[in-house]
Order: structure tokens, then sequence, then C-alpha cells
């Protein structure tokens, strides 16, 4: 697919932390994502966190600096065969050029117990490094072998700061001109979710804001809109 044809979410998407915003607790000077990258220790984790918040791109993030492989999938249409093939190729591709392969899993809370088991072990021996996302609390989603062998790491909701910063990139990327008040309302009603906002963002190129944002709203999950995610991880990081 052409990039001029991607949504502008992933033609924007960040390619290195330095234009990654948000998250600062976990890759800024001092973060522990930005010391296991400077190190070149991986090891498996697990993203929770609010829709819109720099999963999937911090993922890919980590893939470009450690040189790994990435796979990216969902869980809700991967399936045990899916899983299998995943670990062979990465087998391979491991003996082969000794690189290794990043199976990022979009939603594992959607995995079942029997799913989550079949790569455990392949976890465990360092075939793939896995990093699941989730919007759920994974202490009740994720089995607990898998828990135990992965580091849990809560992504915080941007804030207004944050979010204004990545919609004014987005409107510099579409030489959009936009009123104060437009921005502001688009910031309130993104509900700090970066997708979203960069989503009504490119739909403002044709249609006024506020019809930009109602045409939004019918697409999205609004089950997403009440995730809460506590400001302090509930499990030990």
């Amino acid at each position: 697919m052409e990039s001029s044809h991607l949504p502008l979410a992933d033609r924007l998407r960040p390619q290195k932390l330095s234009e990654f915003v948000g998250q600062t607790h976990l890759v800024g000077k001092e973060g522990i994502i930005r010391k296991l990258i400077e190190k070149d220790q991986l090891v498996s984790m697990i993203f929770w966190g609010p829709p819109g918040s720099g999963k999937t791109t911090l993922a890919r993030i980590i893939a470009n600096l450690t040189k790994s492989h990435f796979v990216h999938t969902s869980a809700v249409s991967t399936t045990l065969e899916d899983v299998r093939k995943i670990v062979k190729e990465a087998k391979e591709r491991l003996q082969a050029y000794g690189q290794r392969t990043i199976f990022f899993l979009d939603e594992i809370h959607r995995f079942n117990k029997a799913q989550q088991d079949a790569f455990l072990p392949h976890v465990e021996n360092g075939t793939i490094i896995l990093i699941g996302a989730t919007t759920e609390n994974p202490s009740f989603e994720v089995i607990g072998p898998l828990l135990s062998r992965s580091r849990v790491f809560v992504l915080n909701q941007l804030n207004e700061k944050e979010l204004r910063k990545i919609i004014e990139r987005g409107i510099k990327f579409l030489n959009l001109k936009m009123k104060a008040d437009d921005i502001k309302f688009l910031i309130q009603i993104s509900n700090g979710d970066a997708r979203t906002a960069l989503n009504i963002l490119e739909l403002a190129k044709f249609l006024p804001i506020q019809q930009a944002a109602q045409k939004e709203s019918l697409l999205y999950d609004k089950k997403a809109k009440n995730i809460t995610i506590p400001s302090r991880p509930l499990l030990k990081v």
C-alpha cells in the first residue's frame, strides 16, 4: 500500500524515540524502556494503556532501534496456526541471520489460555520477544506464567499538551489552517487518543471540524472511551 493511501496516523508514526510524544516515565532520559534499548537488553513486555497512547508505535520503535524483525498481529484475527508459523519463521531467522523477532500482539487479552500457552515456551527460550498490548488489566487477562516472564508497563493517557503537539504536527503535514478554537475543540473531543485526533484532523480537510468529529465518532468503539487506566500500575514493573 502506497504511503499516500495510509491513514494520517500511520503516515505520521514516529520512527525514533526523539519523535515519540508522551510516556516520558518509560522513554524519557531515565525511562526504563529507553535504558533497555540502549543496553540492548530486550525482554518480553506487556503494554497496558488506553487507545491512542502509543502502544503500537513504541513497539515499532523498539524493533527499529534494535534492528529486530517486527511482526504485528491482532489477537482478534490470529489463530494458533498463525502463531506456530510466526514462531517457526522466527526460529529460522534467528539461526540463519542472528536476528531477533519482536512479535507484537495487539489486544492480547483476547487470546484464551490455550492460545497464550502456545507461545509461552518460545518466550521462555528467547525465540521471540513478545510485546503484548492491552487496554485491560493484564493481571486478569494474561496467564500467570506469561506475566512472570514479561515486564508490564503502564502507558498513560496523553495530556492536552502532548495531544496538541501531535495535532500541530498533523496540521503542518496536511498544510491546513485551523483556528485556535478548533484545535482546542479537537483536543477535548479526542479524549487523549492520538489516533482519534489525527483521524478527525484528516477528515477536517473536507469537513468542518465538528462534522469531522461526528463522523469519526460513528466508527469509534464507544466502550474504549470508558476505559480507566490507573495513574500507578497495579503490577510490579
